[in-house]
């Protein structure tokens, strides 16, 4: 049988941590535009952005993973993916630290997230992977916003 975690993932960087997503929900990648906030939305909603007349919601993953706050730079850039959630597809924006390349992981590099104990969850962590001496954090990224929060974005932007 073959693990479903294995295939394509595109790795990108917050801090010093690896992280990957897979590929085919990726739509695009991007330098950091104009950020419309929102608000009254929690601090890692970063706001909308107008992407080809499509009004996406924006996240920093930095923040919305604990990571300490960082002015953007350079290599700063926003990762447009396609997340389906009951059964509605939509795009939202995931600002990254940067982008470092596609890897092909093998089921066989794959490990099932640890347990931390009680009251740790990760629910967005789809695995880790062992990769030339490194490790990548593969996310499963429609569980990086909880349903409550994707509501509330796609209030505000339908």
């Amino acid at each position: 049988m073959t693990d479903p975690r294995a295939g394509k993932y595109l790795t990108f960087k917050l801090g010093k941590e690896e992280f990957g997503i897979p590929v085919l929900k990726v739509k695009e990648i991007m330098g950091v535009q104009d950020i419309t906030s929102v608000p009254g939305t929690p601090s890692h909603l970063k706001g909308v952005l107008n992407l080809r007349g499509k009004i996406i919601p924006v996240v920093d993953l930095r923040l919305k993973f604990s990571f300490p706050d960082t002015p953007f730079t350079e290599q700063t850039c926003i990762i447009v993916v396609q997340i389906v959630q009951e059964g509605d597809q939509s795009m939202i924006g995931l600002i990254v630290d940067g982008v470092s390349e596609v890897l092909t992981i093998a089921a066989a590099d794959i490990e099932d997230p640890p347990d931390f104990g009680e009251g740790v969850e990760t629910p967005f962590v789809l695995g880790i992977a062992k990769f030339k001496g490194s490790v990548k954090i593969l996310l499963k990224i429609e569980d990086v916003l909880t349903l409550q929060e994707l509501r509330g974005l796609s209030s505000l932007v339908h």
